[in-house]
């Protein structure tokens, strides 16, 4: 599986990468908490990476986007096995401890016309340095599977300021802060990519 709606694989070994580079713990001693849409291909990618890993995952974002139970059940099933941990919460005090924090954006390419109803969803779990601040981790990182709306230039974004929506699932001062990592994640794809080809061959 190289991508679905239902799974990212190929982006979770980028991110695992990533992790392992610029945080300073074992994997199995990682907190990764996903904000915003928790019902997308990203957030069950990190469920099965993390119970695989044995990490403690938090899916959090509203109630009206629950994850699939079926897909929670796996993965909880697998973490059983590895020590790992699987969560949902849409309350903001399970940012406290967390090692890494993930999104994407809030609406996939071609289904654009959901952006004012998931603005006004998703709009409490955009990911802005108050989020940064309740981790309490002063070494949190911010990572993104990209492409991001983290400021009004692009052509996309600056057409629905113009309609009022704020569609940024991540605000510029996080993007560009020292908690991002996410041009070492976006070049790690590269690396993971050749290193899946050569296993397969």
């Amino acid at each position: 599986n190289g991508l679905t709606n239902v799974d990212h694989p190929t982006q979770i070994l980028a991110d695992l990468m990533t992790i392992e580079e610029h945080c300073h713990k074992p994997l199995n001693r990682v907190k990764v908490v996903f904000c915003g849409d928790i019902h997308n291909n990203m957030s069950y990618a990190w469920m099965y990476g993390c119970a695989k890993m044995g990490m403690h995952y938090v899916a959090f974002g509203p109630e009206t986007l629950m994850p699939d139970e079926k897909i929670m059940a796996d993965a909880r099933s697998v973490a059983e096995e590895t020590g790992g941990m699987i969560e949902v919460s849409a309350k903001p005090d399970c940012l406290l401890g967390a090692d890494v924090l993930y999104t994407d954006v809030w609406a996939s390419m071609g289904e654009e016309e959901q952006f004012p109803e998931r603005v006004k969803m998703l709009t409490p779990y955009r990911v802005n340095m108050d989020m940064i601040q309740m981790t309490k981790n002063p070494e949190v990182l911010f990572l993104h599977c990209l492409p991001s709306f983290h400021d009004f230039d692009t052509r996309v974004a600056a057409a629905w300021k113009e309609k009022g929506l704020d569609i940024r699932e991540v605000t510029d001062e996080v993007f560009r802060s020292r908690h991002s990592v996410v041009f070492d994640e976006a070049e790690n794809r590269m690396h993971t990519i050749k290193a899946v080809l050569l296993a397969t061959l």
